[in-house]
């Protein structure tokens, strides 16, 4: 008996030493080991003429296959007409302008324009005070857990950001409208939010520190929502003096195509929204290809919105060939999609195409970088880092699919005249998210919706890099 209890204790200590290791024993650098790895890079003419290369070269233009060259075309059967590439330039609103140009078509054929642009800067304002005021409301709700709790923390770490999703787009519509570019246009700020960013996220940090003491006290409730109130007037007057301050109403004229001018007309944002696009927002869907999760089930990401009232974001996870077949519908009936991916991934900038085969790094570096999808999600190596509209499929006559055709927002001097053309073998790699009316969805997928959603948090791998 004494013994065993010898064992148990021994083994107790063991296992308490061992968790209180940083890493388990394994093997060092030793000398033995330096020397085998530098006889394991050879030092042939071969591998001498490579360092050479790469150590003087961009290691992109390097791996750049030429035997790839000329085997993407821009050409495609079905298109969307767009006319007027947008350019977020320095600023992470790719999901702004993405939810924009999604409706400028809609805008163009009712009023027969030939180009027509929405007041990107009109939505940010609105964006990033809200989520200003959800911070707050968060900081405020978590006040009762320490400072180094994963929520806290992260709350902290993200008070906010100038980047969005589908449904930050589409609640901030939903509540504030829409004005035409030229009733609030962009300034120098909004074209270069760094600086802007960061001082909002060092106000934030401050209130929010207040904001936890303030409510753990007695103090009536009125008073605690009085002083939020009084450092959302800091907040606010940041972004006026930054991107100018929202008009309330404005005056709006226009000429048509064929030269006609119409009368002007004073609209409010919401009177605008309403009369030029006239479409339930909430009709469209978010679905997503995340091959870590369970398909055909619906989940929620946790403070993944921009107004306190609004819904988090919600998607179904589904295989990717069936969200293809939706893509395509919507291509064929001339609705435009909001897409999203890991844009950097074998994107060829000068020629404007998304290709597996653009670069071949495995060639030339002599090593195998070969992780699926899934794997790439699971170790934050890829996630979503951009939004773009879906405006074009290619249908070779035996009814596939080899290609899509991407209306971007970084100008119209980058890519293919602002446009991106993706091979369907890169759109199953590197897309994650899109968003499709209802109409083009099956019964099978809209009884998704009907499920309860997975609560996931807002640090799971897949919204690491979210755009």
């Amino acid at each position: 008996m004494k013994k065993t209890i010898f064992f148990i204790l021994t083994f107790l200590i063991a296992l308490s030493v061992c968790a209180q290791d940083e890493y388990f024993p394994g093997t060092v650098i030793s000398s033995d080991v330096l020397e085998s790895l530098r006889n394991s890079f050879e030092k042939t003419p071969e591998n001498s003429a490579l360092m050479n290369a790469i150590t003087g070269n961009d290691i992109k233009k390097l791996a750049k296959s030429r035997e790839n060259e000329g085997k993407v075309n821009h050409y495609f059967s079905n298109v969307i007409e767009t006319k007027g590439i947008t350019n977020q330039k320095k600023s992470g609103r790719c999901w702004l302008y993405t939810g924009l140009n999604t409706l400028r078509p809609m805008v163009r054929e009712k009023y027969q324009l030939n180009e027509f642009e929405f007041s990107q800067t009109y939505n940010f304002f609105w964006d990033q005070l809200e989520k200003a005021n959800l911070f707050y409301e968060a900081v405020m709700a978590t006040a009762g857990k320490p400072m180094d709790d994963r929520e806290v923390t992260w709350l902290f770490k993200n008070p906010v950001g100038d980047g969005g999703q589908w449904t930050t787009f589409s609640d901030n519509v939903a509540k504030y409208g829409l004005v035409p570019a030229s009733a609030m246009p962009d300034t120098w700020q909004s074209e270069n939010t760094r600086t802007m960013s960061r001082l909002l996220r060092r106000k934030l940090r401050e209130d929010g520190l207040k904001l936890r003491s303030l409510a753990l006290t007695r103090m009536h409730e009125g008073k605690k929502k009085e002083a939020k109130i009084g450092m959302l007037a800091d907040i606010y007057r940041i972004l006026v003096l930054c991107l100018g301050e929202p008009p309330t109403q404005f005056v709006w004229q226009y000429e048509t195509a064929e030269g006609e001018l119409s009368e002007p007309k004073t609209y409010t944002p919401i009177d605008f929204y309403k009369e030029l696009i006239g479409i339930n927002l909430e009709d469209y869907v978010m679905i997503m290809n995340d091959p870590s999760k369970e398909y055909n089930q619906l989940y929620e990401v946790k403070y993944d919105r921009n107004l306190y009232e609004g819904v988090n974001w919600k998607f179904i996870n589904l295989p990717i060939d069936k969200i293809k077949d939706f893509a395509k519908a919507s291509i064929l009936a001339e609705d435009p999609m909001y897409f999203s991916c890991d844009v950097g991934k074998q994107l060829d900038t000068d020629k404007g195409t998304l290709d597996l085969n653009n670069y071949n790094y495995n060639a030339l570096m002599g090593v195998d970088f070969g992780m699926t999808k899934e794997q790439r999600i699971e170790t934050f190596e890829s996630g979503s880092t951009h939004g773009m509209a879906l405006v074009g499929v290619n249908i070779l006559p035996d009814g596939s699919v080899d290609k899509w055709l991407l209306e971007n927002s970084w100008g119209a001097d980058k890519g293919n005249k602002g446009y991106l053309t993706m091979t369907d073998e890169w759109f199953a790699d590197y897309m994650f998210r899109l968003v499709v009316n209802k109409n083009y969805l099956d019964s099978e997928t809209l009884n998704i919706l009907e499920k309860e959603a997975v609560l996931l948090p807002p640090w799971d791998p897949v919204f690491a890099l979210e755009e």
